[in-house]
């Protein structure tokens, strides 16, 4: 039943994506209704397919790659939804449902094998550290998604070409504010994963921190949405310079998670 309903997840997402980048270049009345049924379709079935691992297994179904990239994928979702329900983005699909899929299709590549769980990870800290990282790293995705729209429409303010995009995206205005409110969802809970993990660190390891790469990174990831605050509520960074630290504060995550915990490098061999 597991790989059955994540297949079909898949797929539905896929076909997602597909309407969201055709209404990205089409425009088509249609199609922003039809990439929203399939995320939703999408949503449900892989919503199934987290539960069933997890009853199965009796761990939060994040502890190795392919669970890891599909738990991270199933939260942009959710949050997308969210979103999308209380700001009516329109072309926010285009810009974010491309991850997800290309996340829920690294884990589709990579081997779903379930494995006793080693005694490190026997934790209730396990699901408290890992559901608020993700969830940060899920509103972080977001907050870049917003950002790479906020640098399109002021390309097209910019040129003075009210064509095109110009007026099926958001003011820049709204794109801030957007981007702002996802910024300061995030970066509490990323803190709040960080230093529930030094607990958990310390209680395993005995050291709070031990700085391997993924955490190293974490910390990096963490500074740089810090400063986006910070300049924002002190030195008046909106619009452009938050979008791109918004960015680039998300590639972090993005490096660290495709290139250090997908390589299990260090004690971090998921998050």
């Amino acid at each position: 039943m597991g790989a059955i309903t994540f297949d079909i997840s898949l797929a539905f997402y896929f076909c997602a994506m597909l309407f969201a980048l055709l209404d990205l270049f089409k425009g088509a009345k249609m199609l922003p209704k039809l990439m929203l049924l399939s995320a939703l379709l999408g949503f449900g079935f892989h919503t199934i397919y987290i539960f069933y691992s997890g009853f199965s297994s009796g761990y939060v179904p994040i502890v190795n790659p392919h669970e890891a990239t599909s738990f991270f994928a199933w939260c942009i979702f959710l949050l997308f939804f969210v979103l999308e329900y209380r700001y009516k983005l329109g072309l926010l699909g285009s810009f974010i449902t491309p991850l997800a899929f290309a996340l829920m299709f690294v884990s589709f590549i990579l081997p779903a094998e379930m494995k006793p769980l080693p005694p490190i990870l026997r934790s209730q800290w396990l699901g408290i550290h890992a559901v608020f990282a993700f969830l940060a790293n899920a509103a972080f995705a977001m907050a870049a998604g917003v950002g790479v729209m906020y640098l399109v429409q002021e390309h097209y303010v910019k040129s003075k070409n009210l064509g095109g995009l110009f007026s099926r995206l958001p003011s820049l205005h709204v794109l801030d504010e957007i981007n702002y409110r996802l910024i300061t969802i995030g970066f509490p809970l990323f803190t709040v994963a960080i230093i529930s993990g030094s607990i958990w660190a310390d209680n395993a390891w005995g050291s709070y921190i031990s700085w391997e790469p993924r955490q190293v990174w974490s910390i990096i990831s963490w500074l740089i949405f810090g400063i986006v605050l910070h300049a924002r509520l002190l030195a008046g960074w909106r619009g452009r310079r938050a979008a791109v630290l918004s960015i680039l504060g998300f590639l972090t995550i993005i490096g660290a998670f495709a290139g250090l915990a997908l390589l299990h490098k260090g004690q971090h061999v998921f998050l």
